[in-house]
Order: structure tokens, then sequence, then C-alpha cells
């Protein structure tokens, strides 16, 4: 057979001719596989609701950029605002897990879904420190089981945030989206 020779210069090229050969129907497959139970999307949502999962939980809400130690690049939320919390991690960490009761020392950045316009961003100062048990409950039910070093999106329905009310730039009845990275637990 003419891909394995006794010569040493075509034994060469053909070796490398037989591993492209196998390579090639090798991408092909791996390619066409997800990583996700197979789902044609990769990056798929948790959805949080203390009822029942919303049956939205493979729509792609916003684009959130993956550059670990910057502040992330968040794209418009697309469609209409969930129902219920959804997170997803963006970068999963590789330190210890949040817990209810950690405090928490992280970096965030909130968009109003409304406008897509960022509110707040911890990125422009110090990173913020405060138990998980003292913010809004979209954080205290989205944030149990982030590792430190992660990136996590919640887009939180105006019931687990700020209400009718609103608070500061929040408007009334605002579905919010935070990106957080937790640096540390306490």
């Amino acid at each position: 057979m003419a891909l394995f020779s006794t010569s040493n210069a075509p034994r060469s090229s053909n070796l490398k001719v037989f591993s492209l050969l196998l390579t090639l129907p090798l991408v092909g497959i791996l390619s066409s596989c997800t990583l996700d139970g197979g789902s044609n999307q990769a990056d798929k949502e948790k959805s949080v609701s203390s009822a029942a999962s919303d049956s939205a939980t493979n729509n792609e809400y916003l684009s959130v950029s993956n550059n670990t130690a910057e502040e992330p690049q968040i794209g418009k939320p697309q469609g209409a605002a969930p129902s219920n919390l959804v997170t997803r991690d963006i970068i999963e960490g590789s330190g210890a897990r949040v817990l209810a009761d950690s405090t928490l020392t992280v970096h965030y950045v909130l968009i109003s879904w409304k406008s897509g316009e960022v509110l707040e961003s911890s990125w422009i100062g110090e990173p913020a420190t405060f138990p998980l048990s003292g913010v809004i409950q979209g954080w205290q039910q989205g944030m149990p089981g982030m590792k430190v070093g992660g990136r996590r999106l919640l887009v939180i329905p105006p019931e687990l945030a700020y209400g009718a009310n609103g608070a500061g730039p929040i408007g009334p009845n605002e579905t919010l989206a935070f990106v957080v990275d937790v640096i540390s637990i306490n």
C-alpha cells in the first residue's frame, strides 16, 4: 500500500496525508456534537423559580463576554423579558462555592432590560462586599452554587428585584440583568 513507504522522505509525506485523512472525519463528527445533552444551543440557561422552570430556558437573552478579570461587554437584551429568574454561567470558577449565608466580594454590571443601558457598575471603582442575605431575592436565589473566579448572568424579574417601587435609577417593575464576577467569599 502506498501510504506506508520504506524511504524517509515519502514516508513523512505519506504519514501527513494519512493523518489528515483520519483527522477530517473526526473533526466533522466532533463539530456536530454538543456538550449540553443534545440541545442545539451550547449556552443554555438554567431557569430558577420557586414554582417551576420557565419554559423559555433555551432562549438566548443577551450576549456577555467571557474575558476574565476585565469588565464584561454586554449586548442588548433580546425579546421579551423572562418571567422567572434566569441564571447562566459565562465562566465557571474553580474556587469555593457561594452559599446562602456567604459574604461576597464581587464586581458586577447592572443593566436595564427595557433600555439595555448600564445602570450601575462596580468596575469603575472598587469591588462590592456584602452578605448575600442582605441583597435582593434575585441574587439570594441566583448566586448560591457559583464558584469564586466565575462570571454569572442573572436576569431578574421585578418581583425578585425592586418591584413596583423601583429604586434610584431602577424604574418601577423593571426586569434587571446583572453580570457578576465573584472575587472572593468570606
